[in-house]
């Protein structure tokens, strides 16, 4: 049962929607598995929420 986590900055369903397709076609054609058993989770964060060197994205 594969379990991926994809943290990232806000994005709309669809593109969501097609990530997960991908990711779930790349498990399935990879480790061949069946889709139903690979989960995937989306973790959002707001540009106030993280950084990169040493600053808040929502800073830059």
């Amino acid at each position: 049962m594969p379990i991926v986590t994809i943290q990232q900055g806000p994005r709309n369903v669809e593109q969501k929607r097609e990530l997960v397709k991908r990711v779930t076609e790349a498990f399935v054609e990879t480790l061949e598995v069946p889709a139903e058993s690979v989960f995937v989770w989306v973790q959002e964060y707001q540009a106030e929420n993280w950084g990169v060197a040493g600053k808040l994205t929502a800073d830059r």
